[in-house]
């Protein structure tokens, strides 16, 4: 009898020291982190003088376009 309650603790704590269930919530997190670092990092390069000024440059020149 205790032999077997000794054996269901052993069991037991196995399975709390193996379960990662709560793994899913950490990844969620680094995944958030990330996403939103690369929004920031994206946001920085699309709104910075070069991109904006090559953007008008294209714009103006579509526009300027003459039909011959």
């Amino acid at each position: 009898m205790i032999n077997r309650m000794i054996r269901e603790a052993q069991v037991r704590a196995g399975m709390l020291m193996t379960d990662d269930s709560g793994m899913s919530t950490a990844e969620y997190a680094i995944g958030t982190i990330a996403a939103a670092a690369f929004g920031a990092i994206l946001y920085t390069v699309v709104t910075g003088d070069n991109i904006v000024s090559a953007l008008t440059g294209i714009i103006d020149k579509a526009l300027q376009t003459t039909v011959g």
